[in-house]
């Protein structure tokens, strides 16, 4: 089963607030042209999508222009096999459609997401013998044939394990982060429909390759592959990492914020990142251009069981969605807050339940910018359902 990086609380450090307010002298962003308001409408929804055999969802993620999503599921049978399945659903019902795969075996699959235009990506993990498990990739191209079309190849050497796919969708490249034996990540791009792939570039910068694994974003104006993560201590400021996935040219700069950062997501079109941090429980927004960067404390949040989560951009609303699994916003529960690229809260949504407490894979949102819809974990305490909303 994959490794995620953890969202378990970490100490406060006692002189955090006097390191963080040095660190907020950085600038912000130049302005993106925004006229973002508030949806009257927004809050979660009434669809909910089970996985057909009552396993915790191993990764989702919805067809931005399509009616379809695709999820795995796996579960631990009384014999010690595993039942596996990989099945598309209907956005607006919720039902399963149709079981892609499955298996009852040791075997599991992983949905990596929906990239390009309306191909789904699944990894299969085949045990092979203890300790050694064999990884394979899976397309849907498109995911309306409701079944495995093709794989997808990537290059990589022997004892790398691919560990994120950019999440967007609507073009053709995506950007790839694997890591390797001795501490020698490496970043690429890729075509996953064509299953062609550009160079591969090695990190060495020790905050992406010691420690939390980066997360991962993908610049589609400058294409680069955009990356933050700190050393892997609580009192670390991040660093955020810029790699051009043509020539292998690699800046970093300083980030702002502390600790661990859990999610990211990036604007390409104003050149605009967004992350979350875990110590300070903030979100940061970065012009990528001028590497300056200020941040914004999630609303009412107090302490660092408030930090938030994955992050996700609309880019037709120009919008930034924010998890927080631990609401600050609602009394129980958990929330997804609404950002423009300026750091301004446009709404908070209360309602959900997705804690990564119990998930395998940790929490994730999947927009439906088109008609401002989408799907995040919960509240199945099993972690296995998603539930809808509308921002």
């Amino acid at each position: 089963m994959p490794n995620p990086k953890s969202n378990a609380i970490l100490p406060t450090v006692s002189f955090a607030t006097a390191f963080l307010c040095l660190l907020c002298a950085i600038s912000a962003p130049s302005s993106a042209q925004t006229d973002s308001q508030p949806n009257p409408a927004a809050g979660a929804g009434s669809v909910f999508v089970h996985s057909k055999f009552g396993g915790q969802i191993f990764g989702f993620d919805i067809d931005q222009n399509g009616t379809k999503g695709v999820l795995s599921e796996a579960q631990t049978l009384p014999s010690g096999n595993v039942l596996a399945a990989v099945e598309t659903f209907g956005q607006t019902t919720g039902k399963i459609l149709n079981v892609v795969a499955k298996t009852q075996t040791q075997d599991d699959f992983v949905t990596l997401g929906v990239v390009g235009s309306s191909v789904g990506l699944v990894e299969r993990e085949h045990v092979v013998s203890l300790l050694k498990v064999q990884r394979t990739f899976h397309v849907l191209n498109p995911l309306t044939a409701n079944k495995f079309t093709g794989v997808w190849t990537p290059p990589i050497a022997t004892g790398f394990l691919i560990e994120e796919v950019s999440r967007n969708q609507g073009i053709s490249t995506n950007a790839v982060f694997a890591s390797g034996p001795n501490f020698n990540p490496v970043v690429f791009s890729s075509n996953v429909a064509a299953n062609t792939f550009g160079p591969q570039f090695t990190l060495t910068n020790q905050n992406f390759t010691f420690g939390v694994i980066p997360v991962l974003a993908y610049d589609n104006t400058t294409n680069q592959a955009v990356l933050a993560q700190d050393f892997g201590s609580p009192t670390n400021v991040p660093e955020i990492g810029l790699v051009n996935l043509t020539s292998g040219a690699t800046t970093t700069f300083k980030g702002v914020g502390l600790g661990f950062v859990n999610g990211i997501a990036v604007d390409s079109a104003d050149g605009i990142a967004c992350t979350t941090t875990e110590i300070d429980f903030s979100v940061e927004f970065y012009n990528l251009a001028t590497q300056t960067g200020f941040k914004v404390t999630l609303p009412n949040a107090t302490q660092q069981i408030f930090s938030g989560a994955d992050v996700e951009y609309d880019p037709v609303n120009k919008l930034f969605l924010v998890a927080q699994p631990v609401s600050s916003t609602a009394g129980s529960g958990s929330s997804i807050h609404v950002y423009d690229p300026n750091g301004n809260l446009i709404e908070s949504i209360n309602g959900f339940s997705f804690s990564n407490a119990s998930n395998v894979i940790p929490a994730h949102i999947a927009l439906k910018p088109s008609n401002r819809t989408g799907f995040v974990d919960g509240p199945s305490a099993t972690v296995a359902e998603i539930q809808s909303f509308t921002y």
